[in-house]
């Protein structure tokens, strides 16, 4: 039986699998770009644990896109 967990991303509630990791909201979500940001609550999530980092019941996670230019 596959469980699913509410969180809110980018400020949309938002119902994913229990098991999901940063890496596995970012391909559901398809925010795969270069120069991605990503934030669980508030804080900084550096790109090598995105496979590892798990979400909880209630996360807050924002994904920022850091498109610099002029």
């Amino acid at each position: 039986m596959n469980q699913e967990i509410a969180i809110v991303v980018n400020g949309m509630d938002e119902t994913v699998p229990a098991d999901s990791t940063l890496a596995s909201l970012i391909e559901l979500f398809e925010e795969a770009h270069p120069e991605l940001i990503a934030e669980i609550n508030g804080r900084f999530v550096h790109p090598r644990d995105y496979a590892e980092l798990k979400v909880s019941p209630g996360d807050r996670v924002e994904f920022i896109n850091a498109a610099f230019g002029g």
